[in-house]
């Protein structure tokens, strides 16, 4: 498990705040690879070992691996099993249901000692209220990483409609800070809605936040940092596409790490930029 204090220090030491999404699609991956026993795990593991120097957590999207089937679950095992144990571990599930079937989701991707898998942490929807939620948090030092305000198209279907608290996706921040502290309580919060970071950190002035969309979904970095940094960073900035499917050759891992490089060295600057450094 990897507390708030040890995602800081690795921030610090690695001088970023990239999380790698492994959205791993046999019909995307190298042609060669579909030679290997195990293709996903394989090209997972080779992503990995390219980039685990310039990020600080891995990103498995259980769709990629659910849709294959038990072998699809087993190549999800076998890259739990090689995630570096200094990077933050998160499994993007976006369950969401009531209290006892949120606690079987829990268990399928907390208790190692049942599934094998015993990542840090998950993503989920908070639509169904509080008791959805609390299952996750009764798994001492996992994160819980709350769907607050997304990148999606639909987001404004419901995210930005009023309530007697302010606009949904507020009221979702403020009460799930309720459950929980900010060493366990995380939100997704989307790269794309730039300035509105601003407002987040209103509700939200110390949770740390993963942001999908930057690179291919067309993000902005500096804004995300502008609006949304915080003296301890307080970011995780997700890259999926633009980073593992840099390349579809043999040369895959090494375009991997020039793009996750690239990201990294804009992430050093912004942390300079904020005086955040090796302590």
């Amino acid at each position: 498990m990897l507390s708030r204090q040890q995602l800081i220090d690795q921030i610090k030491q690695k001088k970023s705040f990239l999380c790698v999404g492994l959205d791993t699609d046999l019909e995307k991956i190298p042609a060669f690879l579909h030679n290997y026993a195990d293709p996903i795990f394989e090209f997972n593991k080779r992503i990995i070992d390219a980039t685990r120097d310039l990020c600080v957590a891995y990103k498995p999207n259980a769709a990629f691996y659910e849709s294959y089937g038990v072998k699809g679950l087993q190549s999800l095992i076998s890259t739990y099993e090689y995630l570096p144990k200094d990077c933050l571990s998160i499994i993007d599930a976006k369950r969401g249901d009531i209290g006892n079937t949120s606690d079987r989701y829990a268990r399928a991707f907390f208790d190692e000692a049942a599934t094998g898998m015993g990542f840090d942490a998950i993503t989920i929807t908070p639509y169904m209220g509080h008791d959805s939620i609390t299952p996750y948090l009764a798994y001492e030092g996992k994160w819980v990483i709350i769907l607050a305000l997304t990148s999606s198209v639909g987001s404004k279907d419901f995210q930005y409609l009023q309530t007697n608290e302010g606009l949904l996706h507020e009221a979702v921040i403020n009460k799930c800070n309720t459950l929980a502290g900010t060493d366990r309580i995380m939100f997704v919060v989307g790269a794309t809605k730039g300035a509105e970071f601003e407002n987040i950190r209103k509700h939200a002035p110390h949770n740390f936040l993963l942001v999908p969309g930057v690179g291919a979904q067309g993000g902005s970095l500096e804004d995300v940092c502008r609006y949304g940094m915080t003296p301890e960073c307080g970011l995780l900035v997700n890259a999926s596409r633009s980073i593992i499917y840099a390349s579809n050759g043999e040369d895959f891992a090494d375009a991997a790490r020039a793009e996750a490089l690239k990201l990294q060295q804009q992430m050093a600057e912004e942390l300079e930029k904020a005086g955040i450094s090796p302590s």
